[in-house]
C-alpha cells in the first residue's frame, strides 16, 4: 500500500515473523503501522469456549491493525503469522509525519480502511441472518469482484482454506467442505486440484 521506500526513508524497520508467532495481541497498545513484505497474516479472536474466530486475513503490500494507531484505543484482535513473514515496523509518530507529508498516501490509507468497514458490514450481515451456502458465496465474491477485482467465471482462485472461511464465517468446517461441493454442483463454483475457482 505504502511504497517500500517510503516507508523506510520514515525509518520503517524489517522484522521477521516465524510462522505461528504473535506479532501483536488484543488489548495490547497500539504504536506501531504494519506491513508485509512476504508471508500471510491473519487477525483472530477467541471465543469463551475456545473457538477461533478470524477478523482478516493479510498478504504482501497490505496493512493490518492500522484503525487503533488512529483513535488511541487497544487492538480489538490478535495478530498471528500464517506463514514465516518479513514485516515492515513504523513507529506511529513516524506514520503520521509521512501522512503529513503526503496526502496522496493518506487519501489511500483512508480508501483501506472504508473498504474494510464496508467487509466488515456485509460480514456481520451475512452471519447473522444468511444460509451457510449463501455466506460462503457472498464472501467470495465480495474477494473476487471487491478485493482482487478479478472478472470471468472460475477466474478467480480463493486463497483461503477451508478451515479459514469456516472461521472467518462461524461456520464449521464440515458445513464449508460440503457447501463448496453443492456449489460446485450447481455451477457456482469449480474445484480443480482441491483449489476452489469462482
Amino acid at each position: 500500500m505504502i511504497p517500500e521506500e517510503l516507508l523506510l526513508k520514515y525509518n520503517a524497520t524489517s522484522k521477521k515473523f516465524k510462522k505461528e508467532q504473535l506479532i501483536f495481541s488484543e488489548k495490547q497498545t497500539a504504536h506501531y503501522y504494519y506491513q508485509i513484505i512476504s508471508g500471510v497474516v491473519k487477525m483472530n479472536n477467541f471465543n469463551d469456549d475456545g473457538r477461533e474466530f478470524i477478523q482478516g486475513i493479510f498478504y504482501k503490500n497490505q496493512s493490518f491493525g492500522e484503525p487503533p494507531l488512529f483513535i488511541d484505543v487497544t487492538y480489538p484482535a490478535n495478530a498471528v503469522a500464517i506463514s514465516d513473514s518479513t514485516i515492515l515496523v513504523l513507529a506511529k509518530s513516524d506514520l503520521f509525519k509521512l501522512l503529513q507529508d503526503n496526502p496522496e498516501i493518506h487519501l489511500k490509507i483512508t480508501q483501506s480502511l472504508a473498504k474494510r468497514l464496508y467487509y466488515k458490514a456485509i460480514i456481520a450481515s451475512e452471519i447473522s441472518s444468511q444460509e451457510p451456502a449463501h455466506r460462503v458465496l457472498r464472501f467470495i465474491d465480495y474477494l473476487k469482484d471487491d478485493v482482487y477485482k478479478v472478472e470471468g467465471k472460475y477466474s478467480f482462485k480463493v486463497a483461503y482454506t477451508r478451515q479459514q472461511i469456516a472461521d472467518i464465517l462461524g461456520l464449521r468446517v464440515e458445513t464449508v467442505i460440503r457447501v463448496i461441493k453443492s456449489l460446485e454442483k450447481k455451477g457456482d463454483l469449480k474445484i480443480s486440484k482441491r483449489k476452489v475457482y469462482r
